[in-house]
């Protein structure tokens, strides 16, 4: 079953942020509390959001989205900041049912695109986007600034 987050599924959620942060090699990256989720999700004005997938044994994965825009198409989309199913429930077709709850949205709404990135050594992952018809853009690089050098552009 997919559905959206309730406030009670917080703790579940911020632990598997924390599994995915293990998995992909950067667990010191994953500081995010309870308490910010609450805000963010479930705040006077929340801008994120969160579907879970959820089986006889609890909670299966989840996908963390937003709301973005396209310039070029002068329309929203769906920004998936998160895809995460934990192993032992993996090939149980959660994946899939969450991007399929995203891209039902799209539909619903009138979004023309739903973006994510993907480590390029996530070849499992890979494979699975490109199953479903997802086409990599290999010509795009991500940027990001975080902490000093974040602080150190505002500030000047």
């Amino acid at each position: 079953m997919i559905r959206p987050a309730v406030p009670e599924d917080v703790p579940e959620i911020v632990a598997m942020v924390r599994e995915l942060a293990e998995y992909e090699k950067e667990p010191q990256e994953a500081r995010a509390t309870e308490e910010q989720f609450h805000a963010a999700l479930f705040g006077p004005h929340p801008a994120v959001f969160v579907h879970v997938a959820e089986d006889e044994s609890g909670l299966a994965g989840f996908a963390a989205w937003f709301v973005n825009f396209s310039t070029w198409r002068g329309v929203h989309g769906i920004w998936l900041e998160d895809l995460y199913v934990r192993p032992d429930r993996r090939g149980g077709g959660h994946g899939r049912a969450l991007l399929a709850a995203l891209a039902a949205i799209c539909v619903e709404r009138g979004y023309h695109r739903l973006e994510w990135s993907v480590l390029d050594w996530n070849e499992p992952s890979i494979g699975f986007y490109r199953s479903l018809g997802a086409v990599s853009l290999d010509e795009w690089t991500n940027f990001r600034l975080t902490d000093e050098p974040l602080a150190r552009l505002g500030g000047s």
